[in-house]
């Protein structure tokens, strides 16, 4: 007598030598599954730029990415907050012309690297890195941010930190982490 098909619900086809029952394969259709392949969208890309090798490495894998998908590429330098003691009071150092300084040679990169069809703009923010780039990943409805890591490790990585595990933690959206000795793909 031929057995059951363990699983229920399925379907079964019988192999006519032995007379036993084993489960046919189901289609992915049969499944409930759809079978057309879900699109990947990507309008907005934020590059956090530090002006170091790293960042422009990062920019290249976005620029890369920006003309497969057709994406804007928004560029984004965060200033620290940076404070000028005595013994009296903390004052904040001139952000003004640090500010302005940024901005300017944040253009100077977005000319030279991105073509214009594709950049979102260049913005610059004070503030703490990891907070102000998810803040602006948020605004801008970021589909990905990509940032580079300078790969700190033991004592240093616990006394800086780093700031692209605070992103990937943190944003809105998918990031893309290039570490400093990955292969050139561009």
């Amino acid at each position: 007598m031929p057995s059951r098909c363990r699983r229920s619900r399925q379907k079964c086809a019988a192999i006519e030598d032995d007379k036993q029952y084993v489960p046919a394969p189901f289609t992915r259709a049969e499944q409930g599954v759809d079978t057309a392949s879900p699109e990947l969208k990507l309008r907005s890309i934020l590059v956090p730029v530090d002006f170091s090798p790293g960042s422009e490495k990062a920019l290249r894998y976005a620029v890369a990415i920006a003309m497969q998908f057709g994406a804007h590429i928004t560029l984004l330098y965060v200033s620290q907050v940076q404070l000028c003691g005595n013994e009296f009071a903390y004052l904040p150092i001139e952000e003004f012309a640090i500010d302005e300084a940024a901005q300017k040679r944040l253009e100077s990169i977005a000319n030279r690297t991105i073509p214009a069809d594709l950049l979102g703009g260049a913005l610059v923010r004070t503030g703490v890195a990891f907070k102000e780039i998810t803040e602006t990943a948020a605004e801008i409805n970021a589909d990905l941010i990509v940032v580079n890591t300078h790969g700190y490790t033991g004592l240093k990585h616990v006394l800086i930190g780093s700031t692209a595990e605070r992103v990937a933690r943190h944003a809105p959206c998918p990031v893309l982490v290039l570490r400093e000795r990955d292969r050139e793909f561009v």
